[in-house]
């Protein structure tokens, strides 16, 4: 996985990341959503055969980088404790 800052300033940032899935970057969105000062989040895929993926994120703030560096903070602790759950799940399974 490659990721390229595109352009950037206090209140926006346009990232680029290839040879990725389009999943990792929605769940960064939906986090970055949840944020007051993100008036703005979006991805897309530039295009389906060279595995790029945009996002972009607008602030009311100044702090669009710090606010897509949380989003993906808060997205791996979700992740963790799905995969703690799933882990106690399917080790301990009921009888």
């Amino acid at each position: 996985m490659k990721v390229e800052k595109l352009d950037s300033s206090p209140q926006e940032i346009s990232l680029s990341v290839k040879e990725s899935d389009i999943g990792a970057l929605y769940i960064i969105q939906h986090e970055a959503l949840k944020n007051p000062d993100i008036n703005f989040a979006g991805v897309m895929v530039k295009h389906p055969l060279t595995k790029e993926c945009w996002m972009r994120v607008s602030s009311d703030g100044d702090r669009a980088a710090g606010a897509v560096l949380d989003a993906a903070d808060a997205a791996l602790e979700n992740i963790r404790n799905l995969g703690g759950m799933l882990e106690s799940t399917l080790r301990n399974p009921q009888t």
